[in-house]
């Protein structure tokens, strides 16, 4: 038999391995994947237990009212109620929350402001029971006159929505129902005006447009001995949750301990509390465990929407096609609370000239108080309704003009070094120009597709589908493009960072790493990518990833396309902190074997510490066989921003930007004012793809969220009664697999070097450009000007 010997750990040894095997820019599987698709997947709406009761929430069924009275002993007279709760039963002196101005009510008191507004809570021991006490609950409303747009909102007579208030932009409003007022003036109009041979001006009107998440608002909250409570709730911000939760509920943040559940889908929508502080009150109340899951009814009522928007722009350019100045004014409707108007009121304005170059601006946009549905968070944040707008601006430009739409907008592309209208620098690539180019060299997909099955029509692939309204006859194609700017991660200096914990031990002789940190995965998929970035920074196969929780410190919102930069950089950082831990140890156990130990950069691959050359030192296993598992928690913070000057609107508010281009194909019925997309085509600079497919799966989900904007998505609220008239998904429509063109995906990337990796927020940008385009293709095949979102059958016909 042969002698052999065991080479101690430190020796240098060449061997061919496969690194980082599921790191960074491969397409590694989602972890939930399967489970999702396979209906095995626990939502928040999924949890149970033993002994909970059931919550249930009394809403106001007018918009604004003050209340009489309450009578809530019909209610507790229904057996297998526990509790009913209003207003004079909360149990702290705080009794408002708010992401940044603490203006809304837990439960209303003496006044709701808007429809579905929370009047009273129940808990019950059967959800069908909950909903009848809380029927039975008699609340007496004397209403009061609507405040339902910007008329009513600013007249000298208007009602206040909120009197006395005393938040910090309340001072430098002009009237007591803007929330918040943004301009943006450099250079000098006037004079730009006087250089310009054509001016266009439009009018801009951008509706109310649903998150739509499926999974619908749930949470369990349970009491605990120590006087505290657990909360297992589906959210987008879980420490931002706990800094709103603790006070109403008069406990210390440790006393109430957050956990994040299944979510289905967010965009926005979770970023407020829902039922969150209910559930915990009623919990406390009972000292049960209480559920509180909405239905769909409930849903519309119980979180924010997009801000609808009025637009008015105006452009000017010289005969050669350069712009010379633009003069804009938008007006969001922010409902009757706060929420995130003030940040969306900083995008609107300081995105509203879109990614192109023009030196004279005069700018102004402002949120406002009206007792329509309160609005915040949606995907692309006060870009989108903008980006309508001076899209449909650049076209008129370029029809005006005589010149190619797409050339036009090249002519005006920015591109790095472009100063921003706040007087910023684009420090990083800028491909609009290219992106457009893209676009547009596609080839055009087939015309007539319907015809291609023989002789029979196959109405999939007309306008209307498969309700057969039409074979063929008076379908007319149009072409169209658009092209959009977002900024990416929290702005205007508001102190963004992120946390994570990572561990990293021998377990059954391999080296096995743990990434906790609090971020909501939302589906976005950033558990995918945790795991991928520990793999390639610590050089192991086998990541855990740890369930978000209030344990660990604030992995901010997943929103503003930011997690994958904050939480992804903080993973990132984290994991070289470890990484220099594991090295340290190798160089005390066995720098002596070797010396490149001592003077060779090293890297942790394939489990094995190895040279920047491949040669192997050792194994990361047994370096830290009989040592404590490495356990290192860091913040990330990127580069700071500060606020918008509240004059000029000067200032480098924004920590990095990011681009998409679309091209939208469409067919129309214009006897029927029916529109099938056939094919939305994107462009963006990603700046580095750490996972390629779930980039492809974003940019695709963001652009079906445009094009449902543009064609059928809109919440009605009637203008009398400032009631939302449809609530279900019955009569709110969102895009299916039916209505869903192709969506090919050109990405670049274009490395920011100020990013981790060089990546760039990527989830918001196709859902800015893609409704523009669609709306320039339908103008395209029709003629018509449509200044509105969604556009509508009768719109197109003649007979709105």
């Amino acid at each position: 038999m042969a002698n052999t010997r065991t080479a101690p750990s430190g020796t240098p040894t060449n061997v061919s391995q496969k690194h980082h095997q599921g790191g960074i820019g491969e397409s590694t599987l989602r972890p939930d994947g399967t489970l999702k698709v396979t209906g095995e997947f626990a939502y928040s709406s999924d949890m149970w237990h033993e002994d909970m009761l059931w919550g249930q929430t009394l809403r106001s069924p007018v918009a604004h009212a003050e209340i009489a009275s309450i009578d809530i002993s019909e209610a507790l007279a229904v057996p297998g109620v526990h509790s009913v709760l209003t207003y004079a039963d909360l149990p702290a002196e705080m009794k408002n929350y708010g992401l940044e101005i603490q203006d809304t009510p837990v439960l209303a008191n003496g006044r709701v402001r808007h429809h579905g507004e929370p009047v009273a809570l129940v808990a019950a021991d059967h959800p069908e029971t909950a909903r009848r006490a809380a029927a039975k609950i008699k609340v007496d409303y004397k209403e009061l006159p609507l405040v339902t747009d910007e008329a009513s909102a600013l007249a000298p007579d208007a009602p206040l929505i909120h009197e006395g208030r005393d938040d910090h932009h309340a001072g430098h409003v002009p009237h007591p129902n803007i929330v918040h007022r943004q301009p943006i003036v450099r250079g000098n109009v006037e004079e730009a005006r006087k250089r310009a041979d054509v001016i266009v001006e439009g009018e801009y009107t951008f509706g109310m447009q649903d998150q739509a998440f499926l999974g619908p608002e749930s949470g369990l909250a349970v009491p605990c001995e120590d006087g505290g409570v657990d909360l297992y709730v589906a959210t987008q911000w879980l420490h931002s949750d706990l800094r709103q939760i603790a006070p109403v509920l008069g406990l210390p943040e440790e006393k109430v301990r957050m956990t994040l559940s299944g979510v289905g889908g967010a965009f926005g929508g979770r970023e407020d509390i829902s039922m969150q502080i209910h559930a915990c009150l009623l919990a406390l109340a009972t000292n049960k465990p209480v559920k509180m899951v909405y239905n769909r009814f409930e849903s519309f009522f119980g979180h924010v929407h997009r801000h609808p928007a009025k637009l008015y722009y105006e452009h000017g350019a010289t005969k050669d096609g350069k712009l010379t100045h633009l003069k804009c004014r938008i007006v969001l409707d922010g409902g009757a609370y706060a929420s995130a108007s003030p940040a969306v009121v900083g995008n609107a304005s300081s995105l509203s000239v879109g990614p192109y170059v023009v030196e004279d601006v005069d700018i102004e946009a402002i949120a406002l108080y009206t007792n329509n549905p309160p609005c915040g968070a949606m995907r692309g944040f006060g870009a989108v309704q903008a980006c309508f707008a001076y899209e449909a601006q650049m076209d008129k430009l370029a029809a005006k003009l005589g010149m190619d739409p797409v050339e036009f907008r090249q002519l005006n592309a920015m591109e790095q070094g472009t100063i921003m209208p706040t007087g910023q620098v684009v420090d990083s690539p800028a491909p609009v120009a290219e992106l457009l180019r893209r676009v547009k060299a596609r080839p055009l997909p087939p015309e007539r597709q319907w015809e291609s099955a023989g002789e029979g029509a196959d109405v999939r692939a007309l306008p209307g589908g498969l309700s057969n309204t039409t074979h063929g006859e008076g379908v007319v194609r149009g072409v169209g493009y658009a092209v959009g700017i977002k900024n990416v991660g929290f702005s205007e200096g508001f102190d963004d960072y992120s946390t994570a914990r990572v561990r990293l031990q021998t377990i059954g002789g391999e080296a096995v790493a743990m990434v906790h940190t609090a971020m909501a995965e939302v589906g976005q998929g950033g558990v995918t990518v945790h795991a991928q970035i520990a793999r390639t920074e610590l050089g192991v196969t086998n990541v855990t990833i740890h369930p978000a929780d209030t344990q660990v410190g604030s992995a901010g919102s997943t929103s503003a396309s930011r997690q994958t930069y904050m939480t992804g950089g903080a993973v990132k950082n984290t994991c070289e902190a470890v990484r220099e831990k594991v090295l340290e140890i190798g160089r005390r156990k066995n720098g002596s074997y070797h010396p490149a130990w001592a003077t060779a950069e090293l890297l942790l691959e394939g489990g094995k510490v190895v040279t920047d050359g491949g040669e192997v030192l050792g194994d990361i296993a047994e370096i830290l066989d009989g040592e404590d598992a490495i356990d290192i928690e860091l913040e990330f913070r990127h580069r700071p921003t500060v606020a918008f000057d509240l004059v000029t609107g000067q200032g480098d508010g924004h920590v990095q930007y990011t681009f998409a281009a679309h091209r939208a194909v469409v067919e129309v019925d214009t006897e029927l004012g029916l529109v099938k997309v056939v094919e939305l085509a994107c462009a963006q600079d990603v700046g580095k793809a750490l996972n390629p497919l779930s980039v492809v799966g974003q940019i695709q989900g963001g652009t079906t969220q445009g094009l449902g904007v543009a064609v059928m998505e809109e919440i009605i609220v009637d203008p009398k009664t400032a009631k939302v008239r449809n609530p279900s998904f019955t009569d709110y429509l969102i895009p299916t697999i039916l209505d869903t063109p192709s969506i090919p995906v050109d990405y670049l990337e274009l490395a920011d070097p100020n990013a981790p990796y060089g990546l760039r927020g990527l989830g918001e940008a196709p859902t800015l450009s893609s409704t523009p385009a669609v709306l320039a293709a339908i103008r395209a095949a029709t003629g018509l000007e449509l200044n509105k979102t969604p556009i509508r059958p009768e719109a197109l016909t003649g007979t709105l």
